[in-house]
């Protein structure tokens, strides 16, 4: 029987994405490519020190130099609110966590290398950086810590003197004494240590700002690259310039890559429509590479200690985790958040009933960290499917055995997780054993000996993972059809290279029976778009799609009533096809653009839609990774790589393997390649590309990539959302697959990322 072809338009179809021509032929459009007329340019003097007291001195002279219209430090911008965090979360104790100030400019203490300490406007950039250079900064050097382990040691300097602690805060979820009990009933103990290295996220395109100010309206535009304008509008105009939102405009052009960096707010931004105010010009300022690596927050960072409760047939009893966390020298936007939210995620696709974790987040004189992609569920992940390759071992029941023996059976779906997860859908056994068939699983062990007879190290790594994802909540959508007869979507979620016009518009050409050129998409203008929640933890396609249905289905029969009167037809017998609404088997239509122009009643040309979800939902799935290592020069390759993902619903094929391609190159990237290094002085010693390694094409495999989806029942459509969960599957899968080709050779089975030659190396021949 032959399948049949593929939907044109419509949820399943594999439309290429029609935003890639701007990009692939440099037509796009970046807030660096935008220069307003009579525009000055900013530079921000950064601290060369980790922690230290200061004092300003030449700003006079600086002031004077060729082409400086203004400098700004702290005492000019005294009466700003600070850079806010939105996670002052309940402790264990019962207490909020206190938010130490985090201030636009230093006021006189910096703490850490690249915190802002004055803001410098000119003619040119290269005005603005010569005046930067010009102003002399006294340091008075303070102690500094920067190693996340060592930040609680009692001996350890202290970020915040009048804290009288390095720890920012501190959680605990579950039940201890229930988990105590356990563990001394089991049989045996299995336990893990691992170090979730720092990341930079190191998005293509660096953060760029243009502010202007108009006095007639008293408001302000912030043209700048974000995940969501709206969210940027609340943080800068209420929390740090104390103004009616009203009063501000946030537009967002194309955006180069966000990953959850984007998302928040820096100095930059309410310093550019500070100066563009004062001096009645836009003020543009464009980070360079350095900035980012300095300024913008880090990911991950993490020192983890699990332990799993295990009976006689390797079936987990209980887990155990400590997790110390890095914030770094602030408490950022959504930081304390990842930690806390990402670590009840830690029993995985397994039937785990008891469980104990106590988070604690710790400051430590280097950049703030916060949401990287995955946000907290990539590194629960890793330490869950860590420790149950390590039980594997232990048991000698192996990664596959040990992984079936405890997932959650299908009996119990839907589950709610020990830590409150509801897994309203999956079937794990389903896609682990089609990855397993699909990489030829039982094939590897020749396939290993052959490696071992050119002098090779071959290793095969399992991740069996679930992650949680599109957040309850809403995104509104609004179409409106025009008098050409195309239609225009309005929607506040953010593109940052996901191909959101391509989702979308593929739904409403379905609907509205347009091709896709005829349907546009605005976002990133908090002017045109009502409200918005923006682009983050996967929500724009589930909640967004979802939105953009039910407002398309409004719109379609709102079409059918005005043509019914035009063709004389029941609305039930007509439909819409090729730009038309047609008596369906006739000839009789009229188009969309007559009935858009030729109506009086607008209303019906517009609708709007609003799906509220309840509940998270939860994409799962395999990795299965095969690597080989070079003994002699300690170089690792991956030689296969096969994924089986249960996203519920495909919206575009084409989509959804790029977003999964990219997730799992970022994961190789932390596996084998990329560590963010500071000296014991604070001093980032990875700030450019020359130090710090990010993957290239020649780093990655061809994937072979599958779905294998069970729909969720938590979204309308039964989408689960895909932005993140190759930055969940890959890593711990990577890991797994060194652990076994060095445990196989020189029973090293531990091994900490990243994988890097040299490490290896020195591994191996410490070995």
């Amino acid at each position: 029987m032959l399948s049949s072809p593929p939907p044109k338009f419509g949820i399943g179809a594999p439309v290429r994405r029609r935003e890639d021509p701007a990009f692939i032929t440099g037509t796009g459009r970046y807030t660096d490519d935008i220069a307003p007329e009579g525009a000055f340019h900013a530079v921000v003097l950064r601290s060369q020190m980790a922690h230290a007291k200061f004092t300003i001195e030449g700003l006079d002279d600086a002031r004077a130099l060729p082409g400086v219209k203004l400098i700004l430090t702290h005492a000019d911008i005294a009466h700003l609110g600070g850079l806010p965090c939105h996670a002052a979360m309940k402790q264990s104790d019962g207490t909020r966590i206190k938010v130490p100030p985090h201030p636009v400019l230093a006021d006189g203490v910096v703490r850490h290398v690249g915190d802002p300490i004055a803001f410098v406007v000119a003619d040119t950039a290269i005005a603005a950086r010569d005046a930067a250079e010009a102003i002399m900064v006294d340091y008075e050097g303070l102690d500094v810590v920067v190693d996340t382990a060592a930040a609680l040691s009692p001996d350890a300097p202290l970020v915040w003197p009048d804290k009288g602690t390095n720890l920012a805060f501190e959680y605990h979820g579950g039940d201890e004494a229930d988990a105590d009990r356990v563990f001394a009933k089991a049989d045996r103990v299995v336990s893990i240590s691992i170090i979730n290295q720092r990341l930079v996220s190191n998005y293509m395109e660096p953060r760029s700002a243009i502010g202007q100010y108009d006095p007639e309206t008293t408001r302000y535009t912030l043209t700048t690259g974000t995940q969501g304008g709206h969210e940027m509008r609340h943080v800068v105009a209420k929390d740090i310039m104390k103004i009616d939102e009203k009063r501000l405009r946030v537009v967002t052009p194309d955006v180069g890559g966000g990953f959850g960096t984007k998302n928040f707010c820096y100095s930059e931004y309410p310093l550019v429509l500070i100066a563009a105010e004062k001096l009645g010009a836009p003020v543009k300022w464009t980070g360079e590479r350095f900035d980012h690596f300095v300024i913008d927050s880090h990911g991950r960072d993490n020192v983890t200690t699990a332990e799993a409760a295990i009976d006689a047939n390797g079936k987990i009893l209980a887990l155990k985790v400590d997790l110390v966390a890095a914030m770094g020298a602030y408490l950022h936007q959504f930081g304390p958040y990842i930690p806390q939210g990402g670590i009840l995620m830690a029993t995985g696709l397994y039937d785990i009933p008891s469980f104990f974790v106590r988070v604690r987040g710790v400051y430590t004189n280097t950049t703030a960290t916060d949401a990287y992609r995955g946000a907290g569920r990539p590194e629960a992940a890793y330490l869950i499917e860590r420790l149950i390759d390590k039980i594997g071992r232990e048991t000698g029941l192996g990664q596959v055995e040990v992984r079936r023996r405890n997932f959650i059976p299908q009996e119990k779906m839907p589950y709610t997780t020990v830590s409150g997860q509801f897994y309203d859908s999956g079937e794990f056994e389903g896609h682990l054993a089609e990855a397993l068939k699909q990489s030829d699983f039982e094939g590897f062990a020749a396939r290993r000996e052959a490696a071992k007879a050119k002098g090779l190290l071959r290793g095969i790594g399992l991740s069996t993972y679930v992650e949680i994802c599109a957040f309850p909540g809403s995104e509104e959508a609004n179409i409106t059809v025009n008098d050409d007869g195309s239609a225009t979507l309005f929607i506040g979620t953010q593109s940052n290279g996901q191909g959101h016009a391509t989702a979308y518009g593929q739904v409403i050409a379905e609907y509205l029976g347009l091709d896709l050129e005829k349907v546009e998409t605005v976002q990133g203008d908090t002017d045109r778009v009502r409200t918005g929640g923006g682009t983050g933890g996967s929500r724009s396609i589930p909640l967004g799609l979802a939105s953009v249905d039910i407002a398309s289905k409004v719109l379609v029969k709102q079409l059918k009533e005005l043509a019914a009167d035009k063709l004389e037809s029941a609305v039930e017998d007509l439909e819409l096809a090729e730009g038309q609404v047609r008596v369906v088997g006739t000839d009789r239509a009229v188009s969309l653009s007559e009935l858009a122009s030729g109506t009086a009643d607008k209303d019906k040309l517009k609708a709007s839609g609003k799906f509220q979800q309840d509940g998270a939902t939860y994409p799962n799935g395999t990795h299965v990774c095969e690597i080989e290592i070079d003994p002699d020069t300690g170089v690792t390759k991956i030689v296969n790589y096969t994924i089986v993902d249960d996203f519920g619903v495909t919206v575009n094929p084409m989509l959804l393997e790029g977003q999964v391609h990219g997730g799992v190159a970022q994961s190789i990237g932390q596996a084998l390649l990329e560590g963010t290094a500071y000296d014991e002085s604070g001093q980032l010693l990875t700030a450019s590309f020359l130090d710090y390694t990010m993957p290239r094409a020649d780093d990655l495999p061809s994937f072979h990539f599958a779905t294998r989806n069970v729909p969720s029942t938590t979204n309308m459509l039964g989408i689960k959302g895909a932005g993140e969960a190759g930055t969940i599957g890959a890593t711990p899968a990577v890991m797994n697959a060194v652990v076994d080709a060095l445990d196989a050779v020189r029973g090293i089975r531990h091994f900490d990322m990243p994988a890097t030659p040299a490490r290896l190396w020195h591994a191996l021949n410490e070995a």
